[in-house]
């Protein structure tokens, strides 16, 4: 006696589902990756009282009393600069407001963050209050819209960034593990190339790509926002050069043994996202932590969203962002070698 047939759709649905769970990439990716993208974003935006916005107050012969002043306000963390580090600190973001009484009382911050405009009017507040009444002293603002001072300032490069490390990644990791699948490695086999010489064609033939890319992107900036590379364009193009390579190599040891597209795609996902949401592509990476600072600042995105802000904005030498080169560098080389030791045609 046959069993009895069950619908076409029945049978679909239950050969479909048993086909994922035998991918356990694919159940990672459903389940698990979710709850390590809540417990980052939990980090970065954890319940807590409203941080205090630092305020910065030139020295002066009133300073100290000026940030006694300050200090008592519950949204501001004061402290006393002279006027050099004054300025930079109000240009990287250190502080969002400056008070400078030198003369008469001068607000420097930059109306378009909501931070600056909140500080400006807590330390009026404070300062007229310690004066002995509301609005003693007259006051006006000088509203700062340099460059680097600017959110643009901070996006652009942590774009920059992200598409290095997306076309690096995924133009790497995607075509290998596709000619993977297609069964065209294991034509390779047969032919005197050697791993290294397919490896490397790989990354010259999006290099080319990256130049484009990153001639758009700045550009954009440039045209749209004013947003302009002050530093040097050959420095510029080799962090771009280093770091497109630092992510090639991370894609390609992602598909050194990747047998499905599904099963690269959900690796090279789980090893961008954390670098997404860390590295400092949307917003600082000031923001989690102190104790997992040091291991978001070992990132290769941390590592390059850095040094190309410090190129486009700060017009940085060389040899100041040599040490981003070399770790980025370092990261290319260990994982290219890594992935050409483990890397299988078939």
């Amino acid at each position: 006696m046959s069993d009895k047939v069950r619908p076409a759709i029945v049978e679909l649905t239950s050969a479909r589902t048993k086909e994922f769970l035998r991918e356990t990439e694919a159940i990672f990716w459903v389940f698990g990756f979710p709850l390590l993208l809540a417990l980052a974003l939990g980090f970065a935006f954890r319940e807590k009282a409203p941080d205090r916005i630092p305020v910065g107050v030139i020295a002066g012969p009133t300073a100290s009393r000026e940030a006694a002043a300050l200090k008592r306000s519950p949204a501001l963390s004061p402290r006393v600069l002279n006027p050099d580090e004054a300025h930079d600190a109000l240009r990287h973001g250190k502080v969002s407001l400056v008070v400078d009484s030198s003369h008469s009382l001068i607000y420097r911050y930059d109306p378009t963050s909501p931070d600056g405009r909140t500080a400006r009017r807590e330390a009026d507040d404070a300062l007229q209050s310690a004066a002995g009444r509301r609005d003693v002293m007259p006051a006006r603002d000088e509203y700062v819209h340099e460059q680097g001072a600017r959110y643009i300032d901070f996006l652009i490069p942590g774009l920059l960034g992200m598409n290095l490390m997306g076309t690096g990644m995924w133009g790497m990791g995607f075509t290998i593990a596709n000619a993977r699948m297609k069964k065209l490695l294991k034509r390779l086999i047969a032919t005197p190339m050697r791993k290294s010489q397919y490896v490397m064609s790989q990354f010259l033939s999006r290099l080319m790509f990256l130049v484009v890319e990153v001639t758009v992107l700045v550009a954009f900036g440039w045209l749209v926002f004013g947003v302009r590379v002050n530093g040097s364009i050959a420095v510029l193009a080799l962090l771009c050069i280093i770091g497109g390579y630092a992510f090639s190599g991370l894609g390609f040891l992602t598909a050194s043994r990747a047998r499905t597209l599904e099963g690269v795609s959900g690796l090279m996902n789980l090893i961008m996202m954390p670098m997404w949401l860390c590295s400092g592509v949307f917003f600082s990476y000031e923001r989690f932590p102190d104790a997992a600072k040091p291991f978001i600042r070992a990132l290769p995105l941390t590592m390059l969203n850095d040094a190309l802000r410090a190129v486009m904005n700060d017009a940085a030498p060389l040899t100041k962002v040599m040490p981003h080169l070399a770790l980025l560098a370092v990261w290319g080389i260990v994982t290219f070698a890594i992935g050409l030791k483990i890397f299988r045609w078939q």
